[in-house]
């Protein structure tokens, strides 16, 4: 199994060089550093001004190659792209002139706070209803649960949002509608009072296309012959369907779960801007509208870190989870 992670690793090097190519046209060649400057020190901005910002940020160098005499060819502002992402050294914000470093630390955890406990309550409750809506499958229940889980995956998650707030927090003031601030949160209750609501929301708002998923991989799993074989011999259902149905199918839903737990540190854009959530996810909606290319460009890249490694860890977890299953 090392050397297969290794290999993957080694696989995943040209996917993340594309992504650095494809950031630096984007964000250097159909942006240009002038544009940039313009956007930090102003329209009315001089052109002394201009110049001195562009060169303090290094953004004179040539693009790709350097041919100046003097100069080593590598030590343009491609390479320098480069190696900066590879060595996770995203510089500073254009418009904060804060290091980008710090902005993304300091929002990990407020996402983890809305984004985890949310996937642990939506995975066990769509794990739950998909079982049991499996169990009663061709029955009324069935149908009716099918039909909750469209309704619910046909609403918006801004109507849920709009919803929960005007409710929850407007008219039965149970929990606050806006404005996590780290130092009157600092206690445990006051954090969990705040995160409760957007939790819920996120959790309820994919749970009905979560729970249509994972019955239709037990449904497949429960129309196999073996299935119909322990059934014949007597084999009690809730057996049945816990021991062979619901372990046949953790092979996919390894490949529904795992490759998307990396990307719950990314945030969620919608719940983090209603709710004022200093997250992830709010710090790139604000650096988009604000054009701050630079944050915007160092969270594409460690999306695709994070997915990358979502992927290997999909991989291994398979090997874990069947035996039969060899990496190679």
């Amino acid at each position: 199994m090392f050397s297969y992670i290794i290999r993957r690793i080694l696989y995943a090097v040209p996917i993340l060089f594309g992504v650095m190519a494809i950031t630096f046209l984007l964000f250097f060649v159909m942006y240009s550093p002038q544009r940039m400057a313009l956007q930090k020190l102003g329209p009315k901005a001089k052109q002394r001004e201009i110049d001195n910002w562009i060169h303090d940020h290094g953004y004179d160098k040539p693009k790709f190659i350097n041919t100046q005499s003097g100069h080593r060819f590598y030590d343009s502002l491609f390479v320098h792209h480069i190696t900066s992402l590879a060595k996770f050294d995203f510089g500073r914000s254009i418009r904060t002139d804060e290091p980008i470093g710090a902005m993304i630390k300091r929002g990990v955890v407020p996402s983890l706070l809305i984004t985890l406990p949310a996937f642990i309550i939506g995975f066990a409750t769509a794990l739950t209803m998909a079982l049991y809506l499996v169990l009663v499958r061709d029955s009324k229940l069935d149908t009716l649960g099918t039909i909750a889980c469209v309704i619910t995956m046909s609403i918006s998650i801004i109507v849920y949002v709009i919803f929960g707030q005007w409710v929850f927090a407007n008219l039965l003031k149970y929990f606050p509608a806006f404005g996590f601030n780290r130092e009157e949160t600092a206690g445990l209750f006051s954090v969990a009072r705040f995160v409760a609501l957007p939790v819920l929301i996120m959790a309820f708002a994919g749970i009905g296309s979560e729970i249509r998923m994972y019955r239709a991989i037990f449904l497949e799993e429960a129309q196999n012959d073996y299935i119909r074989t322990a059934q014949a011999k007597g084999v009690p259902m809730m057996r049945v369907l816990f021991k062979h149905v619901f372990k046949n199918g953790v092979i996919s839903l390894i490949t529904l779960v795992v490759s998307s737990l990396p990307l719950l540190i990314m945030g969620n854009l919608i719940i983090e801007d209603f709710f004022g959530i200093p997250g992830l996810g709010s710090l790139a909606i604000t650096a988009i509208h604000t054009g701050d290319l630079s944050v915007v460009m160092a969270e594409v890249y460690i999306s695709a870190v994070l997915f990358l490694a979502g992927l290997l860890l999909t991989d291994i977890c398979y090997a874990i989870a069947d035996p039969r299953i060899r990496l190679s």
